[in-house]
C-alpha cells in the first residue's frame, strides 16, 4: 500500500471497495470511516465501553508480543505497537474509538477501529505519517495471527469479568449495609405479613437480615460465573481452526494476556465450539437478571414498609433525598428504590435481547455478539451503580418507626399463632374473632377466661418464642 495522499486537512485511504476521505489527524482509518457511515444507530460509541477497549488493548499487546516471539513482526514495529496498545489500555485514546456499539459484522468494525487506532498511533511513535500503512499496517501487523472472531469474544469476556467483579464488590457493600441495619433493628418486634395480610410476629432485624442474605446469595452466584469468562478462544482466528496462527502463537498470546490483565484466562479445549457458542453470555445475563429482579423485590418491600406516613405502613423511614411533588406540599417519594426498580426492568429486557441474539447464531459464528455485549455491559454497570446509590442514599439512612411498631404489636392478634399448640386451632380462631368484635386485647381475653396459667402465657408470648430468635444464629 502506498503512502497516503494528503490534501488540506484530509487524507485519502483505499481499500478493496475504493477510496475514502478521512480527517488528516484521525487515528482511525477507512474501515472505521465506513462503519461510521453504515451504523449511525445508538449514538453511543465503543469508546464509552471502557473495559471493552481496555481488553482490546491488552489483546493487541499480547498478540504482538507473541508474534514477535515467533519472528513474525520485527522488534521496531512490535515496540511501537506495544506502546500504542498500552495507551489504549490506559484510556489515553478512548475518544478515537468512534464506531457505534450496535453494528453488523460480528464486531469487525470494533476490531478494525482498534487495529487502525493502534496502527496510526504506532506510526506516529515511529515518526511516520498517519495512514502510511506500507510501513506499519492495521491488518498485517496489528491484527497479525488474529481475527475479529477470536479477539472480539475474548475482549468481551475480559470486560465482563472486570465489570462482574466490580458489581460483586458493590453487592457486598450493600449487603453489609443491610446487615448493619439488621443488627440495629434486632430487638424491634413487628408483624410479619403474607399476601399483604397480618401473619405472625418477627423482628425488623430478621426482615433486614433476609435482605442481606439474599444479596450474599446472589453475589455467590455471580462469582461462580468468573471461571466461565476465563475460557477464551484467542488464537482460534476465523472459525476455530487457527488458520493464519500457529499453536505456539496461541499459547504465548494467552499467557501474555493473563500476565497483562491479571485475569487467569485459559484456552478453550475446543476452539471451534468456543468460537460459535455464546452460552456463557446467556449464563451471565440470566444470573445478572436474577440479582436485579431480587433486588427490585427488596426495593418493593422498602417502598411498602415506608409507605404513608399517615395512610400506609409507615414502619420505617427512608431518608428524604428530594421533594416529591410539584403540586402536593411536603410529599416525599421513595425515589431511590423506584430507580432500582426501573433498572431491573431494563435488565430484564436486556436478558431477552441476549437470549434472542444467542439463538440467532448460525453455524461457526454468531454475528450478534455486539448487541449481546452492549446489553450485558450496560446491565452490569447499571446494576452496580444502582446498588451503590441504594446503599449510600437510602439503606444507610433508614430509621425504624419504633413507637408505631410497638403500638401495633400491643394491638396485634398475630400472636395467636404461638398459642395454638396450647389452645388448639379452633379455640384460637374463636378468640381472634371475639377480640376483633369486642375490641378486647387478646391476652386480656385469655387471662379473663383463665385459659392459660400466667407463666404459660408469658412463655408463649416471649419475644424469642414469637420470633424464633432463640434458635437463630446471631447476626453477622
Amino acid at each position: 500500500m502506498s503512502a497516503p495522499v494528503m490534501t488540506s486537512g484530509w487524507r485519502m485511504e483505499t481499500d478493496s471497495l475504493g477510496s475514502c476521505r478521512l480527517p488528516a489527524g484521525a487515528y482511525y482509518g477507512i474501515s472505521t470511516q465506513r462503519a461510521l457511515e453504515n451504523f449511525p444507530v445508538s449514538g453511543r460509541t465503543i469508546g464509552s465501553q471502557r473495559h471493552l477497549i481496555w481488553a482490546f488493548g491488552a489483546i493487541k499487546q499480547a498478540a504482538v508480543r507473541a508474534n514477535e516471539a515467533q519472528g513474525l513482526i520485527p522488534a521496531f514495529k512490535a515496540r511501537a505497537i506495544e506502546q500504542a496498545a498500552q495507551e489504549v489500555m490506559n484510556a489515553e485514546l478512548d475518544e478515537h474509538f468512534v464506531v457505534d456499539r450496535i453494528q453488523g459484522g460480528a464486531g469487525t468494525s470494533t476490531n478494525m477501529n482498534v487495529n487502525e487506532v493502534i496502527a496510526n498511533r504506532a506510526l506516529e511513535i515511529l515518526g511516520l505519517a498517519k495512514g502510511d500503512y506500507a510501513q506499519l499496517n492495521p491488518i498485517d501487523d496489528v491484527n497479525r495471527s488474529q481475527s475479529t472472531n477470536d479477539t472480539y469474544p475474548t475482549a468481551a469476556k475480559l470486560a465482563l469479568h472486570v465489570e462482574l467483579v466490580a458489581l460483586c464488590d458493590e453487592h457486598q457493600l450493600l449487603e453489609q449495609a443491610f446487615r448493619a441495619k439488621a443488627a440495629a433493628f434486632g430487638q424491634i418486634l413487628k408483624v410479619g405479613r403474607t399476601q399483604l395480610q397480618d401473619a405472625v410476629p418477627m423482628t425488623l432485624g430478621q426482615e433486614f437480615r433476609a435482605f442481606a442474605d439474599t444479596l450474599a446469595e446472589d453475589r455467590a452466584r455471580m462469582l461462580e460465573l468468573l471461571p466461565h469468562l476465563c475460557e477464551i478462544n484467542l488464537g482460534a482466528t476465523a472459525i476455530g481452526t487457527g488458520i493464519t496462527a500457529t499453536s505456539n502463537y496461541r499459547k504465548e498470546a494467552v499467557r501474555q494476556l493473563a500476565e497483562l490483565t491479571g485475569v487467569p484466562v485459559a484456552s478453550a479445549q475446543n476452539l471451534v465450539e468456543a468460537t460459535s457458542d455464546t452460552g456463557v453470555f446467556m449464563l451471565v445475563s440470566g444470573v445478572v437478571k436474577r440479582a436485579a429482579i431480587k433486588l427490585s423485590k427488596i426495593c418493593n418491600d422498602l417502598r411498602l414498609l415506608s409507605s404513608g406516613p399517615q395512610a400506609g405502613f409507615n414502619e420505617i423511614h427512608l431518608p428524604p433525598v428530594q421533594a416529591g411533588s410539584s403540586i402536593m406540599p411536603g410529599k416525599v417519594n421513595p425515589v431511590i428504590p423506584e430507580m432500582v426498580n426501573q433498572v431491573a426492568f431494563r435488565i430484564a429486557g436486556a436478558d431477552t435481547t441476549v437470549t434472542m441474539a444467542a439463538e440467532a447464531g448460525q453455524l461457526q459464528l454468531n454475528a450478534f455478539e455486539p448487541v449481546m455485549v452492549d446489553a450485558l455491559l450496560e446491565s452490569i454497570q447499571w446494576l452496580g451503580t444502582a446498588s451503590h446509590l441504594l446503599r449510600e442514599r437510602c439503606v444507610e439512612g433508614i430509621e425504624a418507626n419504633e413507637s408505631l411498631l410497638s403500638r401495633r404489636m400491643d394491638e396485634s392478634l398475630s400472636v395467636v399463632t404461638a398459642l395454638t399448640p396450647l389452645l388448639g386451632y379452633a379455640l384460637s380462631a374463636s378468640l381472634v374473632k371475639e377480640a376483633q368484635r369486642s375490641g378486647t386485647n387478646l391476652t386480656q381475653l385469655i387471662t379473663q377466661r383463665q385459659l392459660l396459667e400466667p407463666q404459660q402465657l408469658a412463655r408463649a408470648l416471649d419475644p424469642s418464642t414469637l420470633t424464633g430468635s432463640g434458635a437463630q444464629c446471631p447476626p453477622g
